[in-house]
């Protein structure tokens, strides 16, 4: 694939999160989702992020045109380089490995591109899946990814890791990829994106879910995936400050576990949106923690026990575009 742009390749860079934002993108839910038995519930949650959003940048609302309302996973992923520009591009998203229809997904970011909906240089993708929630970008060059995701069956077979890495750089125009090989949620639809686990926060600090409790299902998968982010270092050689998450009690619908985590919080400009469970004490642990990593932003916590009945949280509910 050719790039329309003549600009150079290393001029762009995935910006982190929390650098100044244009916009935020949310799918709406709709009656031919599998949102339909709980749409008021879900829209209710929706029209609260939506005002915390619109209170601080742009939102693009796109409504009854979608498969579903992963907006991480169909959304645009953009670049930006140091001359004001944005550069979006449009990787293929097939239900997390084929597990759900995708097709008005996946049509959705040339819709908004062709509508003028969103601005930037269009780059055709398709040939690659990647969704926004399997990526993380500390904004200098270091994209952290879990294995479990971009390596699951029906993505991008019969390509090797080492294919994939080189992809990645490629497009992302990253210096280096981080794998994490451990950690999965129960109940989690998506093969382990590290949005739910692990999120890169400014200072080198990585936040992370932990589990204290042996007993859980999970307990041995995060302790792994705890003692390799340990073994991590920044560009400079230097270790990442590590930064533990508590693991909310287990939520059921029906005999399911649902995968609530804390790890899936939205930052926004002045922001960040905190996903809660009703459950009192962890819940002040963790919008606590988050505090202190971004002290210059408000905290603002969103219940979203709604959300994790169709397995995601808020972070899956959004797409972030940054401001040039």
């Amino acid at each position: 694939m050719e790039y329309k742009s003549n600009l150079h390749a290393s001029a762009w860079r995935l910006p982190a999160e929390w650098e100044p934002q244009w916009g935020v993108q949310l799918t709406w839910p709709h009656a031919k989702t599998d949102w339909a038995p709980m749409l008021e519930e879900i829209t209710a949650t929706y029209e609260e992020m939506a005002r915390e959003i619109s209170k601080r940048e742009e939102l693009i609302s796109v409504r009854e045109k979608s498969d579903d309302t992963w907006a991480r996973d169909h959304g645009f992923i953009s670049l930006v380089d140091d001359q004001g520009h944005r550069r979006l591009l449009d990787f293929c998203f097939n239900g997390w490995g084929e597990k759900f229809p995708a097709s008005h997904d996946n049509a959705l970011n040339r819709m908004l591109y062709d509508q003028g909906a969103i601005q930037g240089e269009y780059v055709d993708c398709l040939d690659f899946v990647l969704e926004g929630g399997s990526i993380e970008s500390d904004g200098r060059g270091t994209i952290f990814t879990t294995t479990g995701c971009l390596l699951a069956p029906h993505r991008n077979q019969p390509m090797t890791k080492a294919e994939i890495e080189a992809r990645l750089k490629k497009e992302l125009c990253a210096e280096r990829i981080l794998w994490i090989d451990h950690g999965n949620l129960t109940g989690d639809d998506t093969d382990g994106h590290i949005d739910t686990l692990v999120r890169i926060c400014p200072n080198d600090i990585l936040l992370y879910v932990g589990c204290d409790d042996p007993a859980d299902e999970q307990y041995a998968e995060l302790k792994l995936m705890e003692e390799q982010l340990r073994t991590f270092r920044t560009l400079e050689g230097k270790p990442y400050q590590l930064v533990k998450l508590p693991m909310p009690r287990a939520i059921y619908d029906e005999d399911y576990r649902l995968p609530a985590t804390y790890a899936n919080f939205l930052v926004i400009n002045g922001a960040v949106l905190c996903p809660t469970y009703a459950q009192s004490d962890l819940d002040a642990v963790a919008l606590r923690l988050i505090g202190e990593v971004f002290p210059d932003r408000e905290v603002v916590p969103i219940d979203c026990r709604s959300i994790i009945k169709q397995h995601g949280s808020l972070h899956c509910c959004t797409m972030q575009y940054p401001k040039i």
